[in-house]
């Protein structure tokens, strides 16, 4: 079993200011509205609605808790970039999203999801490197990969690692597919080194 399996809903805070004891582990996921964050969220926890998926991005503009044991924490940030969110939600809420990933001593890595077919767009940009200026780890999934041919999703790959280096951080980029789970093993991987479980010995996909 897996231990994301276990995740549980704890609570939803409106800003960094109502999250629960800055202690333990936690691991946050972040990204534009459309890149499928809800639905990785879920096919990680092996959970159908763990984390609402919705057909109107940006709906959400809560922070997400989900506890894995007493100590360790899945974070689910607010989706951005999404045009319909009036700017003043848009500018509190990166002022909020700057503060937590610079204060927040529990953070211990950050999740990118960015879809393959449109990586580091400004604001992808901005959130990692904002992370590496924490000194944080950053773990970038190119979602969606099922969507375009093994060559062509190779090439995107390759090519977003070699986009990444510029960052000058940890800053590590998978594929992954929430539809057919490809990618999961170097997701789980990455954040079991994160949350200090055992090393699995799985060999890594493309």
């Amino acid at each position: 079993m897996s231990h994301y399996s276990q995740a549980k809903f704890n609570l939803s805070a409106p800003d960094i200011s109502h999250l629960c004891a800055d202690e333990g582990i936690e691991v946050a996921f972040a990204g534009r509205s459309n890149a499928g964050k809800s639905s990785a969220l879920n096919r990680l926890t092996r959970q159908k609605s763990l984390a609402r998926t919705s057909k109107t991005p940006g709906r959400t503009q809560l922070i997400n808790v989900f506890d894995l044991d007493e100590q360790r924490r899945l974070i689910d940030l607010p989706g951005y970039g999404y045009a319909k969110v009036p700017m003043a939600i848009k500018l509190k809420w990166q002022k909020s999203l700057g503060e937590y990933l610079q204060k927040r001593d529990s953070l211990k890595g950050l999740v990118v999801l960015m879809d393959i077919r449109h990586p580091f767009k400004d604001l992808d940009q901005e959130l990692i490197q904002w992370a590496v200026a924490a000194e944080l780890p950053v773990l970038g999934l190119l979602t969606k990969a099922d969507k375009l041919k093994s060559g062509k999703r190779k090439a995107q790959l390759l090519m977003a690692r070699e986009a990444s280096l510029a960052f000058c951080g940890d800053v590590t980029i998978h594929l992954f597919s929430s539809l057919n789970g490809l990618g999961l093993d170097n997701c789980e991987r990455v954040l079991d080194q994160w949350f200090g479980y055992a090393q699995r010995d799985v060999p890594e996909q493309e």
